[in-house]
């Protein structure tokens, strides 16, 4: 069994960003010397999300809007620690904090409009995602 971990730094532009992450998960994968396994893509952070979709601009709206419909920014009883970052917890709940997926001859195994996502929705400071590869 093999295995390797890397910890991607982010740093986005604004405090809600949607980044593709494909290509920086793959070269961990491809580094790790695994051929067949799993790989395990998580956010550190509980105000940021992991996920799997299209990399299709007008999705990426619609994401952002919808988590806003279900999790809007203002107040909530969380503000009351002195935080006002209230939505950005629950829309790490709706898109979710990691993705495990499969890893077939030494590479991502992803569909054909499959790409892999970091959600920022407090973005105020560096954050980190924990890549961690397992397999033979």
């Amino acid at each position: 069994m093999a295995s390797r971990t890397e910890y991607l730094v982010m740093r986005t532009a604004r405090a809600r960003e949607l980044v593709n992450i494909t290509d920086r998960v793959r070269a961990v994968v491809r580094q790790s010397g695994v051929n067949e396994g799993l790989v395990l893509v998580s956010s550190m952070h509980i105000t940021s999300a992991v996920f799997v979709n299209d990399n299709e601009p007008g999705l990426h709206r619609d994401i952002e809007a919808w988590a806003d419909r279900l999790a809007p920014p203002g107040e909530y009883e969380h503000h009351r620690t002195g935080e006002t970052n209230g939505d950005a917890h629950l829309k790490n709940l709706l898109l979710g904090l990691q993705v495990v997926l499969p890893v077939t001859a030494g590479d991502l195994d992803l569909g054909p409009w499959e790409q892999v996502f970091y959600g920022e929705f407090d973005g105020r400071r560096p954050k980190r995602v924990v890549v961690k590869v397992i397999g033979e």
